[in-house]
This record gives structure tokens, sequence and C-alpha cells, in this order.
């Protein structure tokens, strides 16, 4: 069994499709162990709790001491020995005290095809750009903002009459399906980094599930 520990800090959308589809998930041989929040009284907690799944709060009192707030992350979620950590609306960087803890377990969501628009505002950026495409990634979480190799890509276009909320919400249905399925692959074990290329992942995707 995956012992799954998801990082959330708002609605908690993502979460709530990790719970439905895996947590729930009968045919998904993994499980959420824990959920952190970077925010007390965010939604995300209630869908947790909705779900028995255990809950800890780890806020960034101090922007110049995030060493010391990974270092707090370090001792909640090691706790529970997870298999994956799965940052799903995670809106706080992170420095190399957390990601070095666990090597290759933390994987991000970010709703572009990376490497285009990092960071923040990436839906609105493509609406800027008037790019014709752009769509959501899972990726390795490293210390380099959204710099980590893509495990899963999905492609969203973008109409000429979209808004920044019509965009977004195909963007956030796009977000459930990559998401999930990147955990599903991981609850399988075909997913590991390239060890002739580590900027490259090796993902068995064959058939599905």
């Amino acid at each position: 069994m995956l012992r799954v520990v998801v990082m959330v800090s708002g609605n908690g959308s993502n979460l709530q499709a990790l719970i439905d589809n895996v947590h729930r998930n009968p045919k998904v041989d993994a499980e959420i162990v824990l959920v952190v929040c970077s925010k007390d009284g965010a939604r995300a907690l209630e869908r947790a709790e909705d779900a028995g799944i255990p809950t800890s709060v780890v806020a960034l009192d101090d922007p110049a001491r995030r060493e010391v707030r990974d270092a707090r992350l370090n001792g909640v979620i090691s706790r529970m020995e997870p298999d994956l950590i799965v940052m799903a609306g995670w809106m706080s960087i992170v420095t190399g005290v957390f990601l070095n803890r666990f090597p290759d377990m933390v994987i991000n969501l970010h709703p572009s095809l990376l490497p285009s628009f990092p960071g923040l505002r990436a839906i609105e950026q493509a609406l800027e750009w008037g790019v014709r495409l752009t769509g959501v990634t899972v990726h390795i979480a490293e210390e380099a903002v959204d710099g980590g190799p893509p495990v899963l890509q999905e492609p969203v276009p973008v109409r000429g009459d979209d808004t920044v909320d019509t965009l977004s919400a195909r963007v956030h249905d796009a977000e459930h399906r990559v998401l999930t399925r990147a955990v599903v692959l991981y609850s399988e074990g075909r997913v590991r980094r390239d060890p002739a290329d580590p900027r490259h992942m090796i993902i068995n995707d064959e058939g599905g599930s």
C-alpha cells in the first residue's frame, strides 16, 4: 500500500479528487495517511476530516525562516513514513531542508505545460501571451520553482473567447485527471528517474488502468 501525504493551502479540490479516485478506490493500492495544510481554517482541512484523514497545519510564520518551517514539516511528515508526498495546491516555496529529506518522493502540480509559465499566474500568463495551448504538469519538486523533471503532462487548448475563469475551469479538470493518474502510476511502481539522465523520468504507462 502506497502511503501518501498531501500538502495543501486552500480549497483542496485536487485533494478531493485524490480522496475520491485514489483513497476511496479499492482498485488503487494507495491511501492518504496525512494532509498537511499551510493555513489554518482552509477548506481542504474540512475535506480531509470528512474523509477521516488525519490533518496537520504547518504555517510559515516568518518568510525569512523557511528552513525552520521546513524542519517542522520534516518532523510532521516523516512520522507518517510516506512513500509519496503530493504538493496539490501548496502555495509556499519549500527549501532543500525539506526536499533533501525526501529525495524524489515529492511531486508538485502546476497549471501549465512546463517549462512554459512557471511560478504564479500561469493561467493568466497563457492568456496574456496568446498561446493556443496550455495545460498541466505533475513534476518532481526541486528547489528551483517548478523546475523538476515532468512526470505527466496534459495539454489544454486555449480558445479565442476564453477568460481566466473559463480556462481555469478546464485546467482544473485536467489537474484532477493528471494528478490522480500520477499517484496511480506511483502506486503501481511505474515511475522512476532515468539513471542515465536525471532530467528525465521513466514512465511505464502502457495500457493504463
